[in-house]
């Protein structure tokens, strides 16, 4: 049985909240030494020892990855990916625990990771080929495959400083993709590029994972880890929460998501618009106008809002969204592309009326926008959440998989003013 590439045990780092970090230059260094004297002073009193200081990005974390593994990391901001990456990185070291790495590392953290501003595109590829341990031939050989994936043949001599932030990132990846690591660590940094590029950079991790060497993927973006990660880790509050198949993680994530969602009418941050129609509630109906829990595929579907107006707006636009459970849009529901415009009044409901929902088995999000055609009087992501189950109504009598769930829907809207 070969050694395991990556293993980590009882990992955790822990900072000290409210102390001022080291500084970067002798000039910060003197003003935090004139400082310290009077902090002490207005300090005096407060009893805090260490651990009440203490905060801990990550605790107790253990696994090990195989070699020619792909494994994804998941979970909310904040809950400890970025430190895991970092500290496997060796460029933070841990507070408690070990981290046992075989092979060569090679981290693509954020734009233009140990890249050198001053140096030009050439130099910084030789530099981080060395930092990587290559000798300056293996560089050369890669060479020409790093310039042709990053297409920045032009710039090559120019200084890094100079380049663009795409330019930046198609750089880095190709750098870190090439030389040909034993491990490969990416950190959301894909959203960075345009989408050619986002392609290209998939398809090369597809195809460092093919070559047997292990990738580490850290992405907000489902899609992208069921893609390319059989297996996925579940960070929450930095503690290691699940551990297995990338399908059973993720839905374990969303599901956890769904259920400690805010309010999405009440104190929502993510809310948007400028107000003067307020949306207040939302409800998934049947055709007859009784409430439903997890409509059927194929039989008609009712989503309704209840509105307040509160500057008498006489006509709007009303678009409607349904993501799927990776939050990939699979419906769009328009008046705008239906050629109409809701009217109204006061107070009252928009409906929008699905004859024909023919969404497969699986859990869906609502996502609903207010507006004018040059305004947003209100956005809200969240707004319903609801689970189809299956029907078979289609004339061949199979049914499509969840995956496979893009589709065009019939509809039509009105609404009622009370």
């Amino acid at each position: 049985m070969s050694q395991a590439a990556i293993t980590v045990s009882n990992l955790g780092k822990s900072y000290r909240l409210g102390q001022f970090n080291r500084a970067d230059n002798f000039r910060d260094l003197l003003g935090s030494i004139v400082k310290a004297p009077f902090k002490r002073i207005r300090n005096l009193g407060e009893h805090k020892s260490d651990a009440d200081d203490a905060f801990w990005a990550l605790k107790d974390v253990s696994f090990t990855i195989a070699p020619g593994e792909v494994v994804g990391i998941i979970g909310r901001n904040g809950a400890g990916k970025s430190t895991l990456l970092k500290m496997l990185s060796r460029i933070t070291e841990p507070s408690t625990g070990s981290i046992e790495l075989r092979g060569r590392v090679s981290s693509l953290l954020e734009v233009g990771t140990g890249f050198h501003p001053e140096l030009s595109g050439r130099e910084n590829i030789f530099l981080n080929g060395s930092i990587l341990g290559m000798r300056r031939a293996e560089i050369k050989s890669k060479f020409d495959e790093i310039i042709a994936f990053a297409e920045v043949e032009k710039f090559l001599d120019t200084p890094v400083k100079r380049y663009s932030s795409g330019m930046y990132v198609r750089l880095a990846f190709a750098v870190a993709a090439h030389l040909e690591p034993e491990t490969l660590i990416v950190d959301e940094v894909l959203a960075v590029g345009d989408l050619e590029f986002q392609k290209k950079c998939l398809g090369k991790m597809g195809e460092v994972a093919s070559e047997g060497r292990t990738v580490l993927i850290v992405s907000h973006n489902m899609s992208i880890i069921q893609s390319l990660c059989n297996r996925s880790l579940l960070l929450r509050q930095g503690t290691l929460v699940d551990d297995g198949k990338t399908n059973d993680v993720v839905k374990e994530y969303l599901n956890f998501l769904t259920k400690n969602a805010v309010d999405p009418f009440v104190n929502n941050p993510e809310r948007g618009g400028s107000g003067e129609v307020r949306l207040t509630a939302a409800r998934v109906l049947s055709e007859a106008g009784l409430p439903v829990t997890s409509p059927i595929s194929g039989q008609a579907l009712k989503l309704e809002f209840s509105y307040e107006n509160h500057k008498n707006i006489k006509n709007i636009n009303a678009v409607i969204t349904i993501y799927n459970y990776l939050g990939i849009a699979v419906a769009n529901l328009s008046t705008r592309v239906l050629g109409c415009q809701l009217k109204l009044k006061q107070d009252g409901t928009i409906t929008c009326l699905i004859p024909n929902l023919p969404l497969p088995f699986g859990e869906y999000r609502v996502a609903i926008a207010l507006g004018s055609n040059k305004l947003t009087y209100d956005h809200i992501r969240n707004a319903l959440v609801f689970e189809v189950k299956v029907s078979q109504f289609y004339p061949s009598g199979l049914v499509p998989e969840a995956q496979y769930s893009s589709c065009l829907v019939e509809h039509e809207w009105w609404a009622d003013n009370n």
